[in-house]
């Protein structure tokens, strides 16, 4: 008897538990290791949970119904590209059957819609931004206005970032104003070698006030090159691929052809806001600049993956196509008429009225995200019900991330496809199960 009450208080073997949990769709090692882990903890009945909390630590596919279209934490600007598994042409040289550079390609399509000579390819604007002064200014003085000597995010700052490439940071004006003046002293000051003028685009917020900066067509007249980084990458002012006028929330936004057009050597930014491609830095100017980022040692540690480049060229030639304003998944949500968001969440509301009785439709703002455009919304529709149902809508199978104000929960359609509305129906339905 004794036996069997022994048998029954011992715990699953490892393996045993492991196979117990296969509903969660984790590899049997990863299982093991949870597994070994609740016996140790004297926690078997803790096994599931901590796998499902396993799972949902892993990259997953959600619906964005915050309302912010570039949502850093959400992976920034959503891509459409997919590669079926095939070896690729990334240094390859198809005519003379030896390698290749895996920047020619991208380049010369990115060259062509900023109105560049050439154009290059990092794995973030940081690295860009680095890579440019490490190639063209180390141990050279680059002047920046105090004003644009900037903290952008993820602690990335102007000052340190200059310290690690070897640029001798040189301040000049003040937080508020800088005039034109204050780059010529510091370029004619005794002593100094001026490699360059950075500009720096303060992306994610606004000065207003007393205030006055230089303009590149200004810094254009130094008679030193000058590296504008524009941040949020938006290509083109003038928008082409869009029908009618440029949206007025992008006014005042700096634009990758007009930057280089105004006089700017260089400009870097960044391809995954604005631009709506995967995460890239993209530097574009004169060539013999370019060349020389090129060359340089950082190159081959911040190149991108095949992956990115693939990804990148896809979305530059649906630009050159003309199709951005339907095919980039950023332009499309941009372009969706208020009046078809408005009609999507009246049908959704329609299909949740009887579980949700509060849920409306109501007018929202929305906002570009990842730093561009601060202080920009743009009209949008959504649905709206009471109650802080935010975990219950992350717990669906495919997770849906809102937001909450004063105990309402909102969904703004902005940022939802379409096609996932279905998603948001069942999310929503599913809270009250």
């Amino acid at each position: 008897m004794s036996g069997s009450t022994d048998d029954a208080l011992r715990p699953p073997s490892v393996d045993a538990l492991a196979r117990s949990l296969t509903s969660t769709g984790l590899p049997h090692p990863i299982l093991v290791d949870i597994a070994r882990e609740s016996i140790e903890a004297a926690d078997v009945e803790s096994a599931l949970s901590r796998a499902q909390a396993f799972r949902r630590s892993l990259l997953t596919p959600v619906v964005n119904a915050t309302g912010v279209l570039l949502h850093t934490n959400l992976g920034r600007a959503p891509l459409r590209h997919h590669q079926e598994a095939a070896a690729q042409t990334i240094e390859f040289d198809l005519d003379s059957g030896r390698r290749g550079s895996r920047q020619r390609a991208v380049g010369q399509l990115l060259a062509r819609l900023c109105g560049s000579e050439s154009a290059m390819v990092v794995n973030n604007n940081a690295a860009a931004v680095l890579l440019v002064l490490a190639a063209l200014g180390a141990d050279r003085d680059v002047p920046v206005s105090r004003g644009e000597s900037v903290e952008i995010g993820g602690s990335f700052r102007v000052p340190d970032v200059m310290e690690q490439s070897g640029a001798h940071l040189v301040d000049v004006g003040t937080t508020n104003r800088t005039r034109l003046a204050d780059y010529r002293r510091a370029i004619d000051r005794p002593g100094v070698d001026v490699a360059m003028v950075l500009k720096v685009h303060p992306s994610n917020y606004r000065v207003e006030g007393f205030v006055e900066e230089t303009s590149v067509a200004e810094l254009s007249t130094l008679g030193v090159p000058v590296v504008a980084d524009i941040g949020s990458g938006l290509i083109d002012a003038t928008c082409p691929w869009l029908p009618g006028a440029p949206p007025a929330w992008l006014a005042g936004e700096p634009a990758a052809r007009q930057t280089l057009a105004d006089g700017a050597a260089l400009v870097t930014f960044s391809g995954d806001k604005l631009f709506g491609g995967p995460q890239s830095g993209i530097i574009a100017g004169r060539a013999d600049l370019v060349d020389a980022c090129l060359r340089h040692p950082l190159a081959r540690a911040l190149r991108p993956g095949g992956l990115v480049l693939a990804a990148l060229q896809e979305t530059a030639l649906t630009y050159l196509d003309k199709r951005a304003a339907s095919d980039v998944p950023f332009w499309a949500m941009v372009a969706a008429p208020v009046a078809d968001l408005r009609r999507r969440a009246e049908a959704i509301v329609a299909a949740v009225a009887d579980v949700h009785p509060t849920a409306r439709t109501t007018a929202m703002d929305a906002l570009p995200g990842a730093g561009s455009a601060p202080g920009i919304t743009m009209p949008s529709y959504g649905v709206e019900l009471d109650g802080d149902h935010l975990r219950a809508l992350r717990d669906h199978a495919t997770p849906v991330i809102a937001r909450s104000r004063d105990d309402r929960t909102m969904l703004d359609l902005r940022s939802v496809f379409p096609h996932d509305d279905p998603i948001v129906v069942a999310a929503l339905r599913a809270t009250v199960s």
